[in-house]
């Protein structure tokens, strides 16, 4: 196995992780200021029950901050009515549509408070390799940066020719398997890149973040049932406890679980669309100002953006002006789609 590298950029509004195997991004994480820190994983609160429904034995929870959490109720919980509180731990963030789901831990007295917040960005990268120096400073952005562009992507190439195409959708996460130049060769070349695809696509959900239900569609028929399923457990170890893979169908797809965890890096940059969000936009913004006012610290600079990411900017100026000085304007254009920074 190729090994593990770790990089981490801190910069003004947020702080990226990447985990590099080899020379390609396994890992992005991405941790912003306005997160709120009682939805983190880890965290543990205390919780309100804000309403049960028996039918689903499911409770739903007011955090103080952000989506209503889930909890799946046990009877050794004893009765849990509205209105009661208990301490809990978040054990996976919530995500578009789905609040997080936690863990009881005890009963306990209001108010609705946060205990103990979850590990840091940092803290999770290394728990990942306690013993790996975790690198930063301006090859880390790039690093970071290139894993993000990447992130975005939904085409992969595979070793040897051929691709996968990496999809979300509302129910399940669809992965596509295509031979593409690899066309001539039989069963044993389809054997080939279907084998290499269930790594590539174990590589890029974590590079996504995603899990749920994944679905894999393999090229050809007539498939090495054993072979795949011992690949897929190798290629997916490092996402256990908890996945689970089925056998390959008699339609020639792979079906497996993944749990999930942390929200989806893809969800964080773009929500549920194929483009980067305006607070993500603003963040880039923010890292354009850091690059061109670390490079002339005597420049006066002025950025113009589409009114959304001014506004999602907007909070973070302060610490910007801080950090180098009041030397810096921000300007809103309407019918702008991006953004520019000009040094003065």
């Amino acid at each position: 196995m190729s090994e593990r590298s770790f990089f981490l950029d801190r910069g003004v509004g947020e702080s990226r992780g990447v985990v590099l195997i080899g020379a390609r991004p396994e890992r992005l994480l991405i941790a912003r200021d306005n997160d709120p820190a009682v939805q983190a994983l880890g965290a543990l609160a205390v919780a309100r029950v804000v309403s049960v429904d028996r039918n689903l034995g499911l409770a739903f929870l007011d955090l103080g901050e952000g989506p209503e959490a889930i909890l799946n109720l046990k009877s050794e919980f004893g009765p849990v009515g509205e209105g009661a509180f208990i301490e809990i731990e978040i054990r996976s963030e919530a995500r578009i549509g789905k609040g997080a789901s936690v863990r009881w831990l005890r009963s306990a007295e209001g108010p609705v408070r946060l205990l103990t917040p979850g590990p840091d960005l940092e803290s999770r990268m290394r728990a990942l390799a306690k013993s790996a120096a975790v690198e930063s400073g301006p090859h880390a952005r790039a690093i970071v940066d290139a894993a993000q562009d990447e992130a975005l992507e939904t085409v992969f190439p595979l070793p040897g020719g051929g691709d996968i195409a990496v999809q979300p959708t509302r129910a399940l996460v669809a992965v596509d398997v295509d031979v593409g130049a690899r066309s001539r060769g039989g069963k044993r070349v389809d054997r080939s890149a279907n084998l290499a695809a269930i790594f590539e696509a174990a590589r890029v959900l974590r590079l996504k973040g995603l899990g749920g239900l994944v679905v894999v569609d393999l090229a050809g028929r007539g498939h090495d049932g054993a072979a795949l399923l011992a690949a897929a457990r190798s290629a997916f170890a490092a996402d256990n406890p908890g996945v689970a893979i089925g056998p390959v169908s008699r339609f020639g797809t792979l079906e497996l679980t993944i749990p999930r965890r942390g929200r989806p890096s893809l969800e964080i940059l773009a929500g549920g669309g194929p483009h980067l969000t305006d607070e993500s936009r603003a963040m880039a913004l923010l890292r354009a100002i850091e690059r061109e006012a670390t490079a002339d610290r005597g420049a006066r600079l002025e950025a113009t953006a589409a009114p959304g990411i001014v506004d999602a900017a907007a909070p973070y100026l302060g610490e910007l002006v801080a950090r180098y000085g009041a030397r810096l304007t921000l300007r809103a254009e309407a019918g702008r789609s991006g953004f520019g920074v000009e040094v003065r």
